[in-house]
């Protein structure tokens, strides 16, 4: 805000989310100006490009030899590079271990040393730690950032609910900061979270692909055979015979008639982090980062819209549902007596 007057929401919030998961992975946080944040950002970076690009290899195989767009060279090429940046940071903490900096029942290790312990019991190699690893730093970051550009989006266009919520985290925390054990006693701050799992799922298109072996028939559409069949969240949660004023923003609905829904899996009318063996294993862990940091941001600051930069809420699909015209937005730090 010091330098631009303005600011470019989604920027701070992937660099923010990205240390978060590094410190619990990894252990440590990293400077994104210099050294070794700047090669992980661009890890994590081509890693989004790369699974949203276009790959026309994927609709003609018979072009796969081809690799017209370089995909296959580009991805290699990561995966080289993913397993230098992984594969050194696992080996640095070996070394840690061997020369007795670490004593596993008495220092809190990050998920490196979790890892690091199983392979004791020869239940882990090397590929398998990076590969996990990868994927938690992967999959950890832009939900958290996405789901909360659409939250603090929803915030500057709607000053009354911004105002209300405020109001909530001040009777209830005062001027201490807020901590993660208040955010049971913030019914309404969670009911904008839900209502934004709703209206904005990051994840509209659920990974719960299945394959059907043979034809078959679900009410009165034939699914033929060799069909890869997924779940529409975003079909279901802005359908009107589901949901009353599907396209209305409203929290209180959550306060009023659906106060108890678990959004976690076992309600399927609202389940956007899917359901059942496959449901996505970071759900409690995103949802808390994102409860926490939305109260903490609330509890902080005033948003408002730029007037260089209107709100856009025009959606646009790549690994997780963004929005098209990032968030640019005034910030003004409050006082809470």
């Amino acid at each position: 805000m010091g330098e631009k007057g303005h600011v470019e929401v989604k920027k701070v919030l992937h660099l923010g989310s990205l240390n978060n998961v590094m410190m619990m992975v990894f252990g440590k946080c990293y400077d994104f100006l210099n050294g070794d944040g700047v090669i992980l950002e661009e890890l994590v970076n081509e890693g989004y490009e790369l699974l949203g690009v276009f790959n026309w290899n994927d609709h003609f195989p018979l072009l796969g030899w081809v690799d017209l767009q370089g995909v296959r060279r580009r991805c290699r090429c990561l995966v080289s590079k993913v397993n230098a940046f992984v594969g050194k940071i696992i080996v640095d903490h070996r070394m840690k271990r061997v020369s007795g900096g670490y004593v596993a029942s008495e220092t809190v290790g990050d998920f490196v040393d979790v890892l690091l312990d199983l392979e004791k019991e020869n239940r882990l190699s090397d590929a398998d730690m990076i590969a996990v690893l990868w994927e938690m730093i992967f999959r950890g970051t832009d939900t958290v950032a996405i789901l909360l550009e659409w939250v603090l989006a929803r915030m500057v266009l709607h000053p009354e609910m911004q105002t209300k919520a405020q109001c909530e985290i001040d009777e209830v925390v005062g001027s201490r900061p807020v901590s993660n054990n208040d955010i049971p006693n913030l019914p309404y701050l969670q009911c904008i979270v839900k209502e934004i799992l709703r209206v904005h799922p990051p994840g509209p298109l659920l990974s719960w692909a299945r394959l059907a072996i043979g034809d078959v028939c679900i009410g009165d559409k034939l699914i033929p055979a060799g069909t890869t069949a997924m779940v529409n969240m975003w079909a279901i949660t802005h359908n009107a015979n589901v949901w009353s004023e599907p396209d209305v923003f409203k929290p209180e609905r959550f306060m009023e008639m659906e106060r108890d829904m678990n959004i976690m899996g076992c309600d399927l009318r609202l389940a956007p982090f899917g359901a059942g063996r496959r449901v996505c294993p970071g759900k409690s862990m995103g949802l808390a980062t994102v409860h926490l940091w939305f109260a903490q941001l609330l509890q902080g600051f005033q948003w408002f819209p730029c007037d260089e930069k209107p709100v856009d809420l025009s959606e646009c699909l790549k690994l997780s549902m963004e929005m098209k015209s990032p968030l640019i937005c005034k910030v003004v730090p409050r006082v809470v007596a």
